[in-house]
């Protein structure tokens, strides 16, 4: 197996002492935002097998069957499906959904038929895969995810008492629910910016004056002021994640991570439609194509067995799950036959001969059986074949 060496990116809503903290060190100063374990090309994870440094997509490119295996290699291809990162929000991310595979691949296509720069500010299908994620709370996380019910959202709305956002709580009475849901987002993101940027200002003072379940969508408009996103993230649940618990977020299921670290788990891609909460290019007509208008309760993900606690999710690019070693416990052995990367998030495990602290990361061939040993905790990131 090899230990990575692993690329922090510095978003701006990055927290600037989350992941310095698990890793021991002194912050910066600037924003860490995520840390980066996998081949991505944005950001590949780095090894070296005695021959100077390379990159885990070399790696993987040079023999993909004796990397990723057979069953990997004929399921998903020969690419690493799955992106493991470390996740430290300390501020509100941009309000998302990301398309199905369908629509990743025909999204993807048109753009490259029209000669969009893959880099292009205004581009939405960076790549041609879906991206379901698994986020996975190390320490008290808050989000916001999936839509609430109609009615709930009509009285969370009205509850706030701004006369502009009358005619909204209407809109959510007088129509069957994925209607209403529709008919309402539309309205928001595409009505004038400049009354809407008046309604958000007002609505943000009384949810500063009302506190309690309004808090969450104070602190959006203290990062975004003016933002119809605002308005749109009061459609959405709020989910605050303990420690060990897990959300999974599929396709067209509108989102926003707002504060905590968590290891988050996806598949290999950078496709985001976005809704608000940030000053990036928001493309209305596509990203009401992508998303689903379905109310409901969130699920709140706890892992399931013994030795090996799986936190279970309906896709194959990706299976998360945790090892809590105890002092002077029987060692683990691992299965073999797929792509592992594994990641120490607590004491001083072992991984065959490595000794990982805490933020450290290993990638393991899918002819290896590793080993873990010793005690504190490892998250294990592989695939379904």
């Amino acid at each position: 197996m090899d230990r990575l060496t692993n690329t922090i990116r510095p978003y701006a809503w990055g927290s600037t002492t989350a992941i310095p903290a698990l890793l021991g060190v002194e912050p910066s100063g600037e924003p860490q935002a995520e840390m980066w374990m996998g081949a991505h090309p944005g950001a590949p994870s780095r090894l070296d097998r005695g021959a100077g440094e390379t990159t885990l997509p070399a790696v993987v490119a040079a023999d993909p069957e004796r990397e990723l295996g057979a069953a990997a290699v004929a399921k998903f291809g020969p690419r690493l499906p799955f992106l493991l990162k470390l996740l430290a929000a300390g501020a509100p991310l941009s309000l998302q959904v990301h398309p199905d595979l369908a629509q990743a691949r025909a999204g993807f296509a048109d753009e490259e038929a029209r000669g969009v720069p893959v880099d292009a500010g205004h581009r939405n299908y960076k790549d041609p895969n879906h991206k379901p994620e698994l986020i996975c709370a190390l320490t008290p996380f808050s989000g916001l995810c999936g839509f609430r019910r109609p009615l709930e959202a009509a009285a969370l709305l009205d509850g706030l008492g701004v006369d502009s956002l009358k005619p909204y709580v209407d809109l959510l009475h007088a129509h069957p629910e994925e209607a209403a849901l529709r008919e309402m987002l539309t309205a928001v993101l595409g009505g004038d910016r400049a009354e809407m940027a008046r309604t958000v200002h007002e609505a943000g003072d009384a949810a500063v004056r009302l506190g309690g379940p309004y808090e969450p969508y104070a602190s959006l408009v203290h990062e975004y002021p003016g933002d119809p996103g605002v308005i749109a993230a009061m459609l959405l649940n709020h989910v605050e994640l303990q420690p060990g618990e897990a959300m999974f977020l599929g396709a067209g299921v509108p989102h926003a991570y707002l504060d905590g670290l968590g290891v988050e788990l996806l598949a290999n891609s950078d496709n985001v439609l976005r809704a608000g909460l940030t000053p990036k290019h928001v493309d209305v007509p596509e990203l009401l194509k992508v998303v689903r208008f379905e109310p409901g309760d969130p699920a709140v993900l706890r892992p399931e067995g013994d030795a090996e606690e799986v936190y279970e999710t309906p896709t194959d690019e990706f299976r998360l799950s945790r090892f809590v070693l105890a002092p002077g416990g029987e060692p683990r052995v691992l299965p073999s036959g797929a792509p592992q990367i594994l990641l120490c998030t607590a004491g001083s495990p072992r991984a065959g001969e490595l000794t990982l602290a805490p933020g450290e990361s290993v990638f393991v061939p899918a002819g290896e059986r590793p080993e873990l040993s010793g005690a504190g905790t490892v998250f294990r990131a592989t695939v379904v074949v």
